[in-house]
């Protein structure tokens, strides 16, 4: 089982300069543990800081190796020309593989300052998916989402990967199958839902004649003092993390996070994309060395 990275861009640190400076050195972190992929989300308007993915990820590239790195787009909240622009220009600065992760999005208060509509998004998701294709082969394109002809450059100098995000709606898991590389399961999915989820996913992928990929995402502490790990990560939780239960993080030692992470390796997931539950900098750093550990035991 593979195990990447997706480094929260909401510190808050007081200083923005620190939170900023934090994630540099989270980012060290996973590349000394050599995982095997580095990633950021994707959000807006936020009222507390929260780091933007296209220039956050140009500064860590210079402190990651050549394992894939990505970032996710909520495609109905973005123009694709500039996605396929954004994502030309940071594949040029690596010798890695580039993943689009993406997904419909969520959040009336979002979805109206970028002027976009949840009505929509299923559809202009996939019509978008379909638009920076296009554009990024240097593909002639015509779409409603484009007021004209377009062409961006540069271009990724291999193939992007899309990892499609869904939930566990049939017609989700068929577009994740249809239109992506991999399934990016949400972080909220316990083991209890894994396994008709992935059921579903798994049909859809043999309908449609493609290869599954099912990734599973986690919220994980990770320390070598196992019983700090679990009072840290009970008492996340007791400040209602997330929306999030017990059975939809992982904490403890690496052994016991290893343990936790297993049924879904033995489900079938290929990839855990691990996220530092809110720690101080010294907790997350460790968290993201010790993943290394995590990744030995599920092997």
């Amino acid at each position: 089982m593979r195990v990447g990275v997706s480094l929260s861009s909401s510190i808050e640190a007081g200083d923005p300069h620190v939170g900023a400076r934090w994630m540099i050195e989270r980012a060290r972190a996973a590349d000394r543990a050599e995982l095997d992929s580095l990633s950021l989300g994707d959000h807006h308007v936020m009222a507390t800081t929260y780091f933007q993915n296209t220039p956050m990820l140009g500064r860590l590239l210079a402190e990651w190796g050549d394992r894939p790195v990505g970032c996710l787009f909520l495609l109905p909240l973005w123009h694709p020309v500039l996605v396929a622009e954004h994502v030309g220009t940071l594949a040029s600065l690596t010798d890695a593989p580039f993943i689009v992760q993406t997904g419909i999005g969520s959040g009336a208060a979002q979805f109206a300052a970028m002027h976009a509509s949840t009505a929509t998004r299923g559809a202009v998701l996939e019509e978008s998916i379909r638009v920076i294709r296009a554009l990024l082969a240097g593909d002639d394109v015509e779409s409603e989402l484009l007021g004209g002809p377009a062409v961006v450059n540069p271009r990724p100098h291999r193939a992007v990967e899309w990892w499609i995000s869904a939930g566990s709606a049939p017609v989700a898991l068929d577009r994740a199958a249809r239109l992506g590389d991999a399934w990016y399961g949400s972080p909220a999915i316990t083991l209890a839902d894994a396994g008709p989820m992935l059921d579903g996913y798994l049909a859809a992928c043999d309908e449609h004649g493609r290869v599954p990929r099912p990734i599973l995402r986690r919220d994980v502490i990770v320390l070598a003092d196992g019983a700090e790990a679990e009072r840290l990560g009970d008492e996340i939780l007791a400040a209602g993390y997330r929306g999030m239960g017990r059975d939809a993080v992982a904490f403890g030692s690496p052994a016991a996070v290893a343990e936790q992470l297993a049924p879904f390796r033995d489900l079938g997931f290929t990839d855990v994309i691990c996220r530092c539950m809110t720690v101080p900098q010294p907790a997350a750093i460790e968290t993201l060395e010790l993943l290394a550990e995590v990744r030995d035991l599920l092997a």
